[in-house]
């Protein structure tokens, strides 16, 4: 089963550079495509393949392996930045999603694209600041950052994972930079700044940049 949002068809124009972002996973895989136009960077699709209810291991590996082929031949993204599994307590999980993410990596090889692979950690820091950050958290930035309306919103954080995962390539390999990506995340608009007398007022309209 898939559940997806795509914010309008791909219109690729000669300039820009489509990033496909993977958070991987046998249950649940989370996709997310933005198109850097230079000037303004905005979401394509984003969506997650829903494997719960298939049993077999490989039957999910193919399912994941056709679904991923068909959103490449579909957006023809240009680059492929994939989160990498995290090693736990559980090693078994960790196996499983790092199946998931070979097969999401020979699809791209497949369709010769160039792939990078990111922490979990390293995705999260590049977003928020800080590499321990919540999924929710990660998930408000991504729908501030790329307007995403709310009723666009899936009710998977795989889905904006992946999106993250795009994000923190976007700012890995432009001229934007990690460090002015969260800049300009944190940064207070003209308004903001006019309305904020003290340290308490910005805390009080800005309590979602906070972290304690």
């Amino acid at each position: 089963m898939y559940y997806f949002c795509r914010m309008e068809p791909p219109k690729k124009e000669n300039n820009s550079r489509i990033i496909l972002g993977i958070d991987p996973g046998t249950n649940i895989l989370g996709y997310g495509l933005i198109e850097d136009e230079g000037k303004a960077l905005k979401m394509l699709a984003m969506g997650v393949i829903d494997l719960r209810k298939v049993g077999d291991i490989y039957l999910k590996l193919g399912r994941i392996f056709e679904r991923i082929t068909g959103i490449i031949d579909t957006y023809k993204p240009d680059e492929l930045a994939i989160e990498a599994p995290f090693l736990g307590k559980n090693i078994q999980t960790t196996l499983k999603i790092g199946r998931a993410q070979g097969v999401v990596i020979s699809a791209a090889i497949c369709r010769q694209i160039p792939i990078r692979e990111y922490s979990p950690s390293e995705i999260k820091q590049s977003i928020t600041g800080r590499g321990a950050a919540s999924k929710e958290q990660v998930a408000s930035i991504m729908q501030r950052t790329l307007k995403i309306a709310d009723a666009d919103m899936l009710p998977f954080l795989d889905a904006t994972d992946a999106l993250a995962a795009a994000y923190c390539h976007y700012l890995h390999t432009s001229k934007v930079g990690v460090r002015g990506g969260i800049n300009a995340l944190l940064k207070p608009s003209r308004v903001e700044r006019r309305k904020s007398t003290s340290w308490t007022d910005f805390v009080n309209q800005n309590k979602d940049r906070i972290h304690t």
